[in-house]
């Protein structure tokens, strides 16, 4: 056991962990998920990327011993390489803005710096305020990790969405020349074809990778050198200069500071554009599982126009059920992930004065909006877009016994008469071409030609 103090008081500390007095009472004061922050790597790794950037920064402009910064990196360096499994136990829910993740970080480097230096744990030489916390505040600090961290995981989800890019792609290619009859309020419209409509979701997917493309580089403007405020109270003659110089080499992003710490300490709008990046492509990603279901209803009493792979069992009672569980998974990411867009709008919103301290809730809700995206995406490419089917029957006769295609009789003779050729259809049961020419409208040759789905899908105007 090891005993440290602060200005409540002393606390004995078990001598095998690497955290500290500040962590601890943390952990008294906020037992509440269960969840820690040691949940989102992206962020431990993005404060130890800024801890070792802000050593050799101080150590640049002669604030920080030789020794210490040499202790410092090594031991941030060793939380980068992921050695300190267990030692991140603070919870995602916790009061004063972050304070606790931010401290949780600093002790278990300065006991490790310590160890490092003088074979013990103990802030006997390196202290987590004095020396890990030198130049920084967690006002600072922590958004900024925040943001670094956003940038990695979208780094992951647009990976993941290239991935669906190319499976729809594929079908899109597939699909070229296979019929269908599409629906507008859930009706009969006119015919096209599947490549058609896989195009579209591929052209939603594009255009929601490159929406998030351009939020990415919003991620890299950061606040650290703000300190509490946005005075740079506190921070050592040229380390502003000198951390956007090693941050950047030390994180492998290009980094840059901010235009004004009091806007981007005062304002958090930045994480609602990229909650509603994230919102957005959940919008299509939802519709497209939900098209998929109803087009893969049945498969005798529903549409049955496509198939989607069957991967398990669909009922406890029915045998041979299979259900569309994919598409299920994925549309309750989605509508988990609206939810949490809204508790980052009102913590965004309740910003006060100075600060917005709600960021470890925005956190909590936008890492794990990108956690789910970015686990989800995968399964629904691969046990669903890749192995969807077309059920060919199906579908021509959908294309062909609609009397949506009257549209064709209403340009060549006039909407009332296509009136009456629908109606006559419709009271016989009989397709708009088997009207046509038997009142003799056209010949059996041009409504076979005019008439065919096929033709109507590629019109040239």
């Amino acid at each position: 056991m090891r005993i440290e103090k602060d200005f409540l008081g002393e606390m004995q500390i078990s001598s095998d962990i690497y955290y500290g007095i500040q962590t601890m009472r943390s952990l008294e004061n906020f037992p509440i998920s269960g969840r820690s922050i040691e949940s989102y790597p992206y962020l431990i790794k993005s404060m130890a990327y800024i801890k070792k950037a802000a050593a050799l920064s101080n150590h640049r402009v002669e604030a920080l011993d030789c020794h210490i910064k040499a202790a410092i990196v090594e031991a941030a360096d060793e939380i980068l390489a992921g050695k300190f499994e267990n030692q991140f136990p603070v919870d995602i829910y916790q009061g004063g803005g972050g304070l606790s993740t931010n401290m949780n970080i600093n002790e278990v480097i300065a006991n490790r710096a310590n160890e490092i230096i003088t074979g013990k744990k103990g802030f006997t030489c390196v202290h987590p305020n004095e020396h890990v916390n030198m130049s920084q505040s967690t006002n600072d600090v922590l958004p900024s990790a925040m943001k670094m961290a956003c940038y990695l995981y979208m780094e992951d989800l647009i990976k993941h969405l290239e991935q669906l890019e190319k499976a729809l792609e594929s079908k899109v290619n597939e699909f070229q020349s296979s019929i269908k009859l599409s629906r507008t309020c859930l009706q009969d419209a006119l015919p096209m074809t599947f490549g058609q409509q896989f195009n579209a979701y591929l052209s939603f997917v594009t255009r929601q990778k490159k929406e998030l493309q351009k939020v990415q580089q919003d991620c890299l403007k950061l606040l650290i050198g703000a300190t509490a405020v946005g005075t740079s109270l506190g921070v050592a003659k040229g380390y502003i200069e000198a951390i956007y110089q090693y941050l950047p080499k030390v994180s492998g992003m290009p980094v840059t500071k901010i235009e004004d710490y009091f806007d981007g300490l005062q304002h958090a709008d930045s994480y609602i554009k990229i909650s509603g990046c994230l919102k957005g492509l959940c919008s299509g990603l939802s519709k497209m599982a939900g098209d998929f279901r109803l087009l893969a209803s049945g498969p005798r009493a529903g549409l049955a126009e496509i198939t989607i792979p069957s991967v398990q069992p669909g009922s406890s009672i029915m045998p041979g059920k299979i259900n569309p569980c994919i598409p299920e998974m994925m549309m309750q990411v989605c509508f988990d992930i609206y939810g949490m867009d809204q508790t980052i709008t009102i913590a965004v919103d309740r910003g006060e004065l100075e600060l917005n301290i709600w960021e470890s809730i925005i956190m909590k809700n936008l890492f794990d909006a990108f956690s789910l995206l970015i686990a989800s995406i995968p399964v629904f490419n691969h046990k669903c877009v890749q192995g969807i089917q077309i059920n060919e029957a199906i579908n021509q006769m959908h294309a062909e016994s609609s009397y949506s295609i009257s549209v064709v009789i209403s340009k060549l003779f006039g909407y009332e008469m296509a009136n009456k050729v629908v109606a006559e259809a419709f009271k016989t049961d009989a397709t708009i071409k088997e009207i046509v020419i038997k009142n003799g409208l056209l010949s059996k040759e041009d409504a076979e030609g005019l008439l065919n789905p096929m033709n109507l899908v590629h019109v040239d105007v």
